[in-house]
């Protein structure tokens, strides 16, 4: 579940059931390494990465291409620090 990823990295998350959490905060998030599962959960990992203190990775980024296209171009225009790096081994 993507959610125990953003606990992970600092949020107060309580999960009601699987249909509902209460988000306790705000909370400082720091950075992590991540990977999108799908497009939605993809999605908020970003964001969170985006408000973390320090750096993270995000990897299966293309769950999250296939619903928002050039996604990092967009973020970087409103001031969001993002670099797409090549694969490892690729």
């Amino acid at each position: 579940f993507f959610v125990d990823k953003v606990i992970a990295m600092g949020a107060r998350i309580v999960l009601c059931d699987p249909h509902r959490a209460v988000v306790v905060g705000p909370s400082p998030l720091r950075g992590a390494t991540l990977e999108s599962p799908d497009i939605r959960a993809g999605m908020a990992l970003l964001i969170a990465a985006l408000a973390a203190e320090g750096g993270s990775r995000v990897y299966n980024i293309g769950q999250i291409e296939r619903g928002y296209e050039r996604i990092h171009e967009r973020l970087a225009s409103l001031g969001a620090r993002i670099e797409r790096v090549a694969p490892e081994g690729a």
